[in-house]
């Protein structure tokens, strides 16, 4: 019988925990689509998205999730027959070139595996091997929600230039907008992807496409591109339906606002220091359970894992016992092992996730951490002791280091 009381914690990669101030900001009844309150949110909130970008480009914004932002890109910077350059570092990299092949184009994908970060070097050789510029674009998920890997995005640009290619640089930060540090202008990349649902802290249900110059520009050189899927009405609008090709995501945009509210006041360096500093508490633990236990950390080395995402496994079944004790007992939802099936372990039982993204503090992700290690002993799953304290111990530090 369960014992749990209280409100449920989701720990999972998305959708990610909703502030109440959002969920109150949401609560309203329908407004008017026409005037007043609603269109003149908009230039602000357009601003502040460019913001959290770190961009002077223009945002189009779709009614859909991260998988309409990845068509909705591809669709504006693609024509049927052109090739894209994928490097894929888990599901999600794998699921974006499955995405180009269904919209007609070749998606070459160089495969990196899912527990290390792409190798440059390596695709900068492959750059260079394209004598005659066929690659148009270059599509890098900066973090794979499925492995947590963390990529090196100004590696990538840097590879493009030492082998002076013109693609464009791509990225998918759907996973990490928010979270962990980006900065599209300065990293010179020319169009970004992502999604409401996780370090922006709003409900499933909005994507949005980054659009910097040379994404403009190659978007004029495409002949046709659906209504829908078109971002120029969308980026440079003469009336507010054309945001969004119709009726607006009216709930949304009110939700949307109020988390970008909260993520200005705090400061977008202060919100990457949090997860950054969170993080190293997640990880202090699981190193120390994985320390003479069964647990593991799909990443090795911490500079390559994402703060907003940490990939784990343990001997087939456990990741799924653990899963679902920690759901029925404790109150506490873990990412389920997506993409990470073995011909082992081919339904992934023994992965999981843990999600830290977006509205969470410390108190929030010491209880994952407890419900965790009261799993463990209750399953009777082998692990290292003494993980609560070291936990404990990594944000002492990191509070003596800031």
């Amino acid at each position: 019988m369960s014992v749990t009381g209280g409100r449920d914690y989701r720990a999972i990669p998305g959708p990610s925990i909703m502030p109440d101030r959002v969920l109150r900001a949401m609560h309203r009844a329908a407004p008017n689509i026409y005037a007043g309150e609603l269109p003149g949110m908009m230039p602000g909130l357009v601003r502040d998205l460019c913001a959290v970008a770190r961009t002077q480009g223009k945002v189009a914004i779709y009614i859909g999730n991260g998988h309409a932002a990845w068509e909705a890109v591809l669709a504006n910077l693609c024509t049927p027959g052109d090739t894209v350059l994928v490097p894929a570092t888990g599901r999600f990299g794998l699921g974006w070139a499955e995405m180009a092949r269904d919209l007609g184009l070749e998606a070459l994908v160089m495969d990196f595996g899912r527990s290390a970060p792409l190798d440059p070097t390596r695709l900068e050789e492959r750059l260079r091997a394209d004598k005659s510029h066929k690659i148009k674009a270059v599509l890098v998920t900066h973090v794979d929600t499925s492995s947590s890997v963390l990529n090196d995005v100004p590696a990538v640009r840097a590879a493009l230039n030492a082998a002076d290619h013109p693609a464009l640089l791509v990225s998918d930060n759907i996973a990490s907008l928010a979270c962990d540090r980006f900065e599209m202008d300065d990293w010179g990349v020319d169009a970004i992807v992502a999604a409401s649902q996780k370090g922006l802290m709003v409900p499933p249900g909005m994507s949005f496409v980054f659009v910097g110059p040379r994404a403009e520009a190659a978007r004029r050189r495409v002949a046709r591109v659906s209504r829908y899927w078109d971002w120029t009405p969308r980026i440079t609008p003469d009336v507010f339906y054309q945001y969004f090709c119709g009726t607006a995501p009216t709930h949304h945009l009110y939700g949307l606002r109020a988390a970008l509210d909260m993520l200005m006041e705090e400061g977008l360096e202060n919100v990457w220091t949090r997860h950054a500093r969170l993080a190293r508490v997640i990880w202090a633990a699981c190193e120390t359970w994985a320390d003479g236990g069964a647990l593991r950390l799909n990443i090795d080395d911490p500079t390559h894992r994402s703060t907003a995402i940490t990939a784990l496994s343990l001997p087939p079944p456990e990741g799924t016992r653990l899963r679902d004790w920690m759901e029925r007992e404790a109150g506490v939802t873990l990412g389920i092992g997506l993409g990470m099936e073995t011909a082992e372990d081919p339904e992934a039982s023994g992965a999981f996730r843990i999600g830290h993204m977006g509205h969470m503090n410390l108190h929030g992700v010491m209880g994952v951490l407890a419900a965790m290690e009261a799993g463990f002993q209750a399953l009777g799953i082998a692990h290292g002791r003494g993980a609560i304290p070291a936990a404990a111990d990594a944000w002492q530090r990191s509070l003596n280091a800031h």
